[in-house]
């Protein structure tokens, strides 16, 4: 059984006053970390270092920090524009 990679993550809260379209812009991707015993947080995050590590190891667990806070997550669903391989959203639910 091979061991289970690990992607950190560096995050921030989501700016509410910019939407999708203008995060993706300047090279952020919008994201959401959810799981049990929490309220979901709408966070950002660099689009092209999550690139980089999505395509490498898909089922990675990813160690988000956010602040003060860690959260060990996975991707529970990755939004992908097909046409141009463009990631548009990404949900991370906690393990």
């Amino acid at each position: 059984m091979s061991e289970q990679t690990i992607v950190k993550i560096e995050a921030s809260d989501r700016v509410q006053d910019k939407n999708p379209r203008q995060l993706r812009a300047e090279g952020l991707l919008p994201a959401t970390v959810y799981g049990k015993g929490m309220e979901s947080k709408s966070i950002q995050i660099n689009a092209h270092e999550f690139k980089m590590a999505y395509k490498n190891a898909q089922d990675a667990v990813y160690e988000i920090s956010l602040g003060k806070d860690t959260y060990k997550t996975v991707v529970q669903e990755a939004q992908i524009q097909y046409s141009d391989n463009t990631v548009l959203n990404v949900e991370f639910k906690l393990v």
